[in-house]
C-alpha cells in the first residue's frame, strides 16, 4: 500500500470508529441492545460471505478460526453488548466512555504479557497523557451523574474495555497474518453467537421499524463493521499494540465534535483543551 494512504488509516479509523456511538444512539430507543447487534452481526456475515466471493478469500485452518472467533466474541460480542447494556441499564453514557478510556492502558499490559511487547517510559507517559485529556473532554458532561452507577453497570463497563483488550491483543497473537476476511468473517460467527443467546435470555427481541433504525443498522453494519473493522485489523497486523490501543483515546474527543455538529450538544473551550492534550498523549505514544 502507498505510504501517503498507510498514513491516512489511524485517522480514518478513528473517525469510522466515533460514529459507532451516533449510531447507537439513533438506534437504541428503537431495539434491544442484544438482539440489535445480533442482527448486525448476521447482516454483517452476510456482506463477508458476499466480499470472500469476490476476493478469493483464503479458507483458515480449524485452529485459526477458532481464534478468530474467540477474539470476535470478545472484541464485537463482550465489548459492544457490556457498553449497550450498562447504558440501557442508567450508566451515563460519559461515565462509560470513561470507564472504556481505560482500554489502551489495559492492552498495553496485557501484550507487554502475551506478546512481549516492550513499553517506553515515553510510551507510558503518552498512554497516561491521553487519559488525562479524556477526563477532560468528558467532564463537562459526566456532572452530578455518578449518583446513577451501579455495581452492575460499573462492573460491566469494565468487562467490556477488558474484554476489547484481551480480544484484539489475542487478534495480534493468533491470526495476525491470515487472509483479512476470513479472519474477519470468523470474528462475526463469533459474536453472534454470543448476541443470539443473549438475546434469547435477556431480551423480547421486539424492534420498532423506524427510518432512524433502518439508517443505524445499515451504517453501523457497512461502515463500521466492515469498513473500521478492516482498518483495526490492518492497524494491528501492522503496528504494536500499546500504539494501535492508544488510537482509542481520540474517538471520545471526534464522538463530542460529531455529536456537537449532528445534535447541537454543547462544546467547550475546556472540551477543545481535553482534545489537543488526548491528542498529545497519542502522539507521544505513537511515534517511532
Amino acid at each position: 500500500m502507498h505510504l501517503l494512504a498507510v498514513r491516512f488509516i489511524p485517522p480514518l479509523f478513528v473517525l469510522l470508529w466515533a460514529t459507532g456511538f451516533i449510531g447507537a444512539r439513533y438506534a437504541m430507543p428503537s431495539a434491544e441492545p442484544f438482539s440489535f447487534l445480533a442482527v448486525r452481526c448476521v447482516l454483517t456475515l452476510l456482506v463477508l460471505l458476499l466480499l470472500g466471493l469476490v476476493f478469493h478469500a483464503r479458507r483458515l485452518p480449524r485452529s485459526q478460526a477458532a481464534h478468530a472467533a474467540f477474539a470476535g466474541a470478545l472484541i464485537h460480542g463482550v465489548y459492544l453488548s457490556g457498553v449497550f447494556w450498562a447504558i440501557k441499564n442508567g450508566m451515563p453514557a460519559g461515565l462509560a466512555a470513561l470507564i472504556i478510556g481505560l482500554q489502551p492502558l489495559i492492552t498495553a499490559v496485557i501484550a507487554g504479557w502475551m506478546l512481549g511487547e516492550k513499553v517506553l517510559p515515553r510510551h507510558w507517559l503518552g498512554l497516561a497523557v491521553g487519559f488525562v485529556g479524556i477526563l477532560i473532554v468528558l467532564a463537562p458532561k459526566i456532572g452530578d451523574a455518578i449518583g446513577g452507577v451501579t455495581p452492575a453497570t460499573f462492573a460491566t463497563c469494565v468487562l467490556a474495555a477488558l474484554a476489547i483488550s484481551i480480544g484484539t491483543v489475542w487478534q495480534k497473537k493468533f491470526v495476525a497474518t491470515a487472509d483479512l476476511v476470513t479472519v474477519t468473517l470468523w470474528q462475526y460467527v463469533g459474536a453472534a453467537l454470543l448476541m443470539a443467546l443473549g438475546s434469547l435470555l435477556f431480551e423480547t427481541r421486539t424492534f420498532t421499524l423506524t427510518g432512524e433504525l433502518v439508517f443505524a443498522m445499515a451504517w453501523l453494519v457497512l461502515v463500521l463493521s466492515i469498513g473500521a473493522i478492516f482498518l483495526l485489523m490492518r492497524l494491528i497486523r501492522e503496528g504494536e499494540m500499546s500504539k494501535v490501543s492508544s488510537l482509542f483515546y481520540l474517538v471520545p474527543a471526534v464522538t463530542t465534535v460529531i455529536a456537537w455538529v449532528l445534535f447541537g450538544e454543547t462544546l467547550t473551550p475546556v472540551q477543545i483543551a481535553g482534545m489537543v492534550v488526548t491528542t498529545v498523549g497519542v502522539g507521544m505514544a505513537t511515534r517511532r
